[in-house]
Formats: structure tokens, sequence, C-alpha cells
């Protein structure tokens, strides 16, 4: 038996010896990488190509590996995957942390707005006042960021780079700025939109791969400078239609030499890694306003959960059949379908008939979801409150109002006040879902700071010494309450 196993696992160590394992976020989609129309357990995109491309070199088959694109740099350093390719931007940051190769393409930073917009908006400096859509935790997320105070932008942070141009079109933002090959991607998706040439700064996508792993990093570099001589990485992206005059440029820089371009002319990235304490004292002002943001968001969702749940509970109880079968249905619907997607359909879904703004959305969807959990804990409680006391209220004249306000209501608040506080902690810890919506609370704001901190164990520790602080408060109330309200009377 012991040799089977043996068997088993150096065929498994064989098999994954002749593979190059590589990273990518296929929610990205064209040109990066995308699932293949035609075959979607395949993946395509010229990031798709240029893996390939590698692995042949190292005589090995290239292998994908789904992960979200803002824990890419995590995962590769922990050895998830060998490499890690889908637009990934270099920055001095990540190459403190990670093995980074060569860049393979040069980016700009240019801003897209509305078709109409077009000779009113063209640069930072004409939207004082203004919305400005990007990725979190890019290099474009940095720009707005530092020039929000110069010229009092409002930058909104997403999840995903489609519904920036989607939301631009809509009116919510009033402008985007974004890679050229994103902006270009819209355009060709999408009517009404116009893109300034104009870069607010250039960036390269790189390769990563473990700081340890050098050889791994030379025969990568070394591929890519070919690639870059004979004209393989040209032919790829001109398939792709993403080739420019940047590249060539670019290209001879590399070859000549360039492991890097960070701090050049027109590049906003700092050419040194950064201070630990330094980012984390630049930070904390806006992870403290995160914090506030979660809170009161959870507050306010909480206390219409709590309202409306109490009204669903006290339906369902007193209610007439068909209302009971309505609110039953609600209540099925809503706690057997992700908080995730009502979300995205409060948000997105209803956009053509109804612009919620973010923080409503939230709201509602924070407050809608969890009122129906409520309105379980409370029709439990108030079903748990001893039939002889109704009946002896019944008896003593007692309306049915007057007995669910004045006896059973009272009581049953007691019971369910334990599990209450459970789910305000839990919605406290949900509300992080709401960053979808451009909503940047505590946790949206760590994943910033841990993605140019190039790190997640501080940004990690204090985000959850802040939920803590958040979240503690209210339990310790809840069972002083509790031990209060059942401590025997002399």
């Amino acid at each position: 038996m012991w040799a089977a196993a043996l068997i088993i696992a150096a065929s498994a160590a064989a098999a994954t010896a002749q593979e190059l394992r590589w990273g990518g976020d296929a929610e990205g989609g064209a040109p990066f990488v995308e699932a293949d129309p035609d075959d979607p357990s395949k993946q395509r995109g010229f990031d798709v190509e240029i893996a390939e491309m590698l692995a042949a070199a190292l005589g090995r088959r290239a292998v994908f590996v789904q992960a979200a694109f803002t824990t890419l740099d995590q995962s590769v350093k922990r050895g998830d995957f060998d490499i890690a390719m889908s637009g990934l931007e270099d920055s001095a940051a990540k190459r403190a942390e990670l093995g980074v190769s060569v860049p393979y393409y040069q980016f700009r930073e240019v801003l897209t707005v509305r078709a109409a917009d077009r000779e009113r908006i063209r640069t930072l400096a004409d939207l004082r006042g203004k919305k400005v859509a990007t990725l979190g935790a890019t290099l474009a997320w940095e720009i707005l960021t530092a020039a929000q105070g110069q010229y009092d932008i409002e930058p909104v942070s997403y999840e995903d780079d489609v519904h920036p141009y989607s939301d631009l079109l809509l009116g919510r933002v009033d402008a985007v700025l974004l890679d050229n090959v994103l902006a270009l991607r819209a355009m060709q998706r999408m009517d009404g939109l116009a893109t300034h040439d104009a870069a607010a700064a250039t960036g390269q996508y790189v390769v990563l791969m473990r700081q340890d792993d050098t050889d791994l990093r030379d025969r990568v570099n070394a591929e890519l400078r070919a690639a870059m001589q004979d004209g393989r990485l040209e032919a790829i992206f001109r398939r792709w239609q993403v080739w420019n005059d940047d590249q060539p440029v670019m290209y001879a820089q590399v070859v000549a030499g360039a492991d890097s371009l960070l701090g050049q002319p027109g590049s906003a990235a700092s050419p040194t890694p950064p201070d630990v304490w330094a980012l984390t004292r630049r930070y904390l002002p806006a992870l403290l306003n995160a914090a506030l943001i979660t809170l009161l968001l959870s507050c306010a969702a909480m206390a219409l959960a709590v309202s409306l749940g109490a009204s669903i509970a006290v339906g369902r109880v007193y209610g007439t059949s068909w209302s009971r079968s309505a609110l039953t249905t609600y209540v099925e619907i809503v706690r057997g379908t992700p908080l995730l997607l009502q979300l995205y359909v409060l948000y997105y879904g209803l956009a053509t008939v109804i612009r919620l703004p973010p923080v409503v959305a939230a709201l509602l969807g924070l407050g809608l979801n969890y009122a129906a959990y409520e309105s379980e804990i409370y029709r439990a409680a108030l079903e748990a409150v001893p039939k002889g006391q109704l009946e002896a209220a019944r008896t003593l004249g007692f309306s049915r109002w007057q007995t669910l306000r004045l006896i059973r209501g009272p009581q049953a608040f007691r019971y369910a006040l334990a599990p209450m506080t459970n789910d305000f902690v839990a919605l406290l810890k949900d509300s992080s879902l709401v960053s979808v919506l451009t909503v940047v609370e505590l946790t949206k704001q760590t994943q910033i700071f841990a993605t140019n901190l190039g790190s997640w164990a501080l940004p990690g520790v204090l985000c959850a010494v802040m939920y803590l602080a958040l979240s503690w408060p209210l339990a310790r109330v809840a069972s002083r309450l509790e031990r209060r309200w059942t401590a025997p009377t002399a």
C-alpha cells in the first residue's frame, strides 16, 4: 500500500514539474484573459498566449489557475502557482516582495468621458467636484487619490473594469481613468464614449513570481527579451489589436538591459519601495474614515432590518392567509439567494428603471436581506411566549394590539435580543460586500492599503482590530441587558 502511495505521489510530482502553473483572473476579460466562447473550459487573450510562449521556452505545459485579480500577488508569493499574469502593473511594492520580470507591455492611463463632454472635459483639472471612476489598488487609483486634494475630485473605486464605463454612460460618474487597453475595449463595446489620448501617467505590465525563484525569473526575462527582438510579442499584441508606438521604444530599453522603467519621466510609480510605517500613517485616516462608514451603514441597515423584520413577523403571526403567504415567499426568496446577487440587482439590474445612489443601494440591500432573517427570529420569539398568558389577556379583555404591545412583544424582545446581537455583528462584517457598489468601506480600504504595501499582514491586523472595536461594545451591552432582564426577581 505504501509503495502504491509513493508511486502516485511521485507521478503527481513529475506531472507538476512538467507544468507551468500560471495565475490570472478570467473575470478581467479580453484582451488579457477570458473564457474562450467556443470552449469555456479554455482561456484566450494576450496574457494567455504569452504564458504559453513562456511555458514552451521552459519545456513545460501552461496550466491556468483562476484567482481574483487583487489576490494574484499574494497567491504567487505563497506558491499557489509559478507565475502570475493578468495585466499586472509594475510597482516598487511588488518588487520589494516578489520576483518581477522585465516589462512586456507599456500602457497609458487615459481619461474617458461621455462623447457629449469630450470638449468640455479634457484633463483631471476639468473635473473639479466631479466623480472619477477607476479600479481600486491600481496606478490609476493612486493618481486620483493624489489629485483629490488638488482638484477636489471624488475617486470612485470599482471591483471590475466593465461597470465604471457603464456607470459613466448612466451618469453615475463623470469620467473614468484607466489603462488605454481597457478604454479601447470599452469604446468598442459601448457607444457614446470618448477617450483622450493624453496620458496622465504611464506604467508597464509584468510577470510576477516568488522572489527566491531567481532561475525562473532569469529564464522568463531571457524569453521576453528574445520575443521582443524576433517579433513574437508584437505579433501577439497585433492579433489582439493593442499594439502601438509606445512598445518599440520600451522594447529598445528592455533589450538594452533595463529591468524596470519605474521612476522614468511620465511614470507615476515610485522608484523606491514604500516605507511600511510611513505608508501606514498615510492610510490610517482613510481606514478610520472607512470604519466610520462601515459603522454608520451597518447601524442604519440594522435599524431598517429590525423594523421591517418585526413587521414581517407580526404579519406572519397575525395576518390573513394571503398576507402570510406573500411574506413567507419574500423571506424564502431573500434567504435563498446570495446577498451579493441582491446588491448587484439593486444597483446595476435596476439602473435602467431607477438609479439608486451607491449608499442607498447598499443600505437597502443589507436592510432588506437581514430583515428576512430578523423576521424569523421575531416570529419564533413571539410564538415562544406561553399560550397561558395570551389566554389570560383575552380573558381580561385585552385587544390583539394591546396584547402584542403590552404582553407578547416585550417578552419576545427579550428572547430575541441575543440572536439580534449576533445578526448585527454578522451584518457589520457582511457590509464588506457593498464595495461592489463603489462604497469604500473598511475592508475595501484595507485591500487598497494591502495592495500598495505589498503585504496583508499589517493591514489585516489593523482591519481586524477595527472590526473588533466596532462589534465588541455592542456585544457587551447586549450581554449586560440580557443578564439584567433574565435575572430572577425577589
